[in-house]
């Protein structure tokens, strides 16, 4: 494997999917050149591709020839590939505080991505406007429980932080989401309002993190508002 900063990388994703969108995110923010290969979604995955990954999944990470897959695995293996860049992102687990603001990191993603986006998923896939109104309120509820506590310190991002860190990283691409789709309506209103009134510390991260050049890098905000309605109808035509 070459040395870091003369590593071929090349970056199997797409646009659309937000889990391949922590690794471009990661990918910015390291400030790393890398050659990006379009897998189309829509349809059976080509051979070729399901020998890169037997998953057939995005993304999918060449690292001078050595295949990482797993969104959450390669944006950390591309940070702690790259100490010198990345420090801010995660440090290193033997830098002073270093375990410890490691673990915590983990913890807050652990609790948006199991206790919210695990909420805020069903929107898509609800029938009815009580059913919506429903997981909206169990979103900010869950916001307001297990996240709020956890950025009371947030300047603008986890931990004090003025820039990035891999909190950010890790879940930026589903925020920016939230806050494109919400912000169309598709959601109900009570969502957002929610989030600002019994959630502040929140909403204002989620403000910072959405507007942020290395989130919004590949992000389509109309394409992921008309694939969300598009979503959305489907699931209340079968209603």
């Amino acid at each position: 494997m070459a040395s870091n900063g003369e590593a071929k990388i090349i970056l199997y994703t797409n646009h659309r999917c937000p889990w391949a969108h922590r690794a471009h995110i990661a990918l910015a923010e390291l400030k790393l050149p890398f050659e990006e290969v379009i897998i189309p979604l829509d349809r059976p995955r080509d051979p070729w591709y399901l020998e890169v990954n037997p998953r057939g999944l995005v993304p999918s990470l060449s690292y001078d020839g050595e295949i990482i897959t797993e969104s959450a695995v390669v944006s950390q293996f591309l940070a702690d590939a790259h100490p010198s860049s990345s420090s801010r992102l995660l440090p290193a687990s033997d830098a002073p505080g270093g375990a410890l603001r490691r673990a915590r990191v983990a913890f807050f993603v652990d609790a948006y991505m199991t206790k919210v986006h695990a909420v805020v998923a069903q929107l898509l896939s609800a029938r009815s406007d009580e059913q919506a109104e429903a997981v909206a309120q169990a979103a900010v509820a869950a916001v307001a429980k297990e996240v709020e506590p956890l950025l009371r310190d947030a300047r603008p991002f986890f931990g004090g932080s003025e820039e990035l860190t891999l909190a950010e990283v890790l879940t930026g691409s589903f925020i920016v989401r939230l806050l494109a789709v919400g912000g169309a309506g598709v959601y109900p209103e009570s969502l957002l309002a929610g989030l600002k009134e019994k959630a502040p510390n929140s909403y204002r991260w989620a403000e910072a993190v959405a507007a942020h050049p290395s989130v919004t890098n590949i992000f389509d905000p109309e394409l992921t508002v008309e694939v969300a309605k598009s979503r959305l109808a489907r699931a209340r035509g079968q209603a």
